[in-house]
């Protein structure tokens, strides 16, 4: 006699059906159909032909499986062994059960107890566990069966549900499965009941009141798919996303082949805003199926979107405003149809516009991108910074207040303080308004504008003494605009909201004239000169 292992399970054949070998599949012809635990009993028997049909002639089965142990030239007269798993092996099925249970691997779980079952029918032990598994998946009219059937094999183990006034006197015997499996039953009833229910409101349209009555079914049976999607595909027609997300999440794991659910992810990613995440689930329905076509369509898209938006981010880095601003304008044309997008690539093209330089064109986009998104406070600072570039700074102190409103950090309270005090000193003296410049100007700009000035100002233009006191005065202004202007450290101070030629910014300050300078209006060239001397 010889043991022949297949798998986890024994087989008994008689050596005479033995007839024939076909390398590399071993092919094994038996007189009468044979069970192997833990193989579904709808499997397909087939020939060395590959195909499905029953061999002609006697009722003989083959079964496809590589035979291991031995060589069937090899066996003796008979091969012996059990049919049906040994009790070891029930043992481990139940245990690699409980384990995958406990760790939300259902679906393995459940096979696991079907190879037990059907390892050993009489036990009602693997019937009750294995109706624990479709409890926890949300399957209760698979779950009674089994649970009747553990009944039927040990009538004392759920007999405080079938016969309470039997069971008075015997309360201080019953055990703790005792006890589980009376509320579990209870349960199955109760989540049956739950079921009918939720679907019922929701198709009605009363998505909050399903919500509410599938949580409790949800606690009841946490690891069940369907109640999870019901309740997300809720979340999604009331408009919470994020929380839809949360519910489908864990169906991902729940069901072998999850495709829908991974789509379903992924499509609620990029409406969010949020492609990395969005390309990773719709990876994961590839890795399933990768001629999914649905799926497939997806990835390209969010791929195409994700690459530009990483590559556009990229740019802004590396200070490349006009290549940044190109990108984000085909961002907008890839996809049209979601607003987190077109509100992102307007938000950025008014921060490329602003660092370009770019005063009146800031303005117009900012503004379009603020109405699109009033509660932006990034969009509120750039335009702010636009219309401090345009010296408009009583509309950048509003933006920056507008800002803070939605978001306290420290670099809109510094904004704010820097346009207060250019708001301030702009109505004193502007530099930039004296020489009639923007606030981007170059030196070669501001010395142009300063000459054409001061040879419009110089007094000696002026014939009345009123008229040469007003224009000594404008041409003092003028001269010290292009000193403050065509020196980097004092135009910075200026810039940041600080008159360099101030009295009161200056140290031990108190003359009335506190700039002593001597000056050419022309610098080099012209046909006449003057030096003025202040005391």
């Amino acid at each position: 006699m010889c043991k022949l292992k297949l798998f986890e399970s024994r087989l008994l054949v008689p050596c005479r059906a033995v007839d024939e070998i076909v390398p590399p599949i071993k092919t094994v012809h038996v007189s009468r159909p044979t069970r192997i635990s833990g193989i579904p009993t709808n499997r397909r028997y087939v020939g060395q032909t590959g195909r499905g049909d029953e061999p002609k002639g006697p009722k003989v089965w083959r079964s496809v499986y590589r035979l291991s142990l031995c060589s069937l030239s090899q066996l003796p007269c008979l091969v012996s062994g059990v049919l049906g798993a040994t009790q070891a092996e029930i043992e481990h099925h139940l245990e690699m059960g409980r384990k995958l249970l406990a760790a939300g691997q259902l679906a393995e779980a459940l096979s696991h107890y079907h190879s037990a079952v059907e390892g050993d029918s009489k036990n009602y032990l693997t019937f009750y566990k294995r109706a624990a598994v479709f409890l926890a998946m949300g399957k209760s009219k698979s779950a009674l069966p089994d649970l009747t059937r553990a009944i039927q094999l040990k009538p004392d183990f759920l007999a405080v549900s079938l016969n309470p006034q039997k069971c008075v006197h015997c309360a201080d015997h019953r055990s703790a499965d005792n006890e589980e499996a009376q509320q579990q039953l209870m349960q199955t009833h109760e989540l049956e009941e739950l079921q009918e229910e939720a679907h019922a409101m929701y198709h009605q349209g009363e998505y909050s009141a399903t919500i509410n009555v599938l949580g409790r079914v949800i606690e009841i049976s946490p690891w069940d798919p369907e109640s999870r999607e019901l309740r997300a595909e809720c979340y999604i027609r009331m408009g919470d996303l994020q929380k839809a997300i949360q519910d489908l999440t864990p169906t991902t794991r729940l069901r072998n082949d999850n495709r829908a659910a991974f789509l379903k992810l992924s499509m609620l990613h990029y409406s969010l805003g949020e492609h990395h995440e969005s390309l990773n689930h719709v990876r994961e329905c590839l890795k399933l199926d990768q001629d999914d076509k649905e799926c497939f369509s997806h990835y390209k898209q969010v791929k195409k979107l994700s690459k530009q938006l990483d590559s556009a981010e990229e740019l802004i880095q590396a200070e490349s405003y006009q290549e940044a601003l190109d990108k984000y304008e085909a961002v907008m044309k890839t996809e049209p149809n979601v607003p987190y997008y077109t509100n992102l690539a307007k938000e950025r093209i008014c921060f490329s516009l602003v660092k370009m330089k770019s005063t009146h064109e800031a303005i117009d986009v900012c503004s379009e991108a603020h109405q699109r998104d009033p509660r932006n406070a990034n969009i509120l600072r750039d335009r702010a910074e636009a219309f401090i570039l345009n010296q408009e700074y009583e509309k950048a102190v509003e933006d920056y207040k507008e800002a803070l409103d939605f978001d306290d950090k420290q670099e809109l309270k510094e904004g704010l303080e820097r346009a207060q005090k250019l708001l301030k000193i702009s109505q004193k003296r502007d530099y930039y308004k004296i020489l009639g410049v923007s606030r981007s100007a170059n030196k070669q700009e501001i010395i142009k504008a300063y000459r054409k000035l001061a040879q419009q100002w110089h007094p000696d233009n002026f014939q009345s003494e009123a008229e040469k006191k007003e224009a000594e005065k404008k041409f003092i202004d003028i001269a010290s605009a292009k000193e403050v202007l065509t020196d980097p450290e004092m135009r910075q101070k200026f810039d940041a909201g600080e008159d360099p030629l101030d009295p009161e910014n200056q140290q031990g300050g108190g003359r009335d004239q506190p700039w002593p300078f001597h000056f050419d209006p022309f610098q080099s060239g012209g046909s006449f000169h003057f030096k003025f001397h202040y005391n």
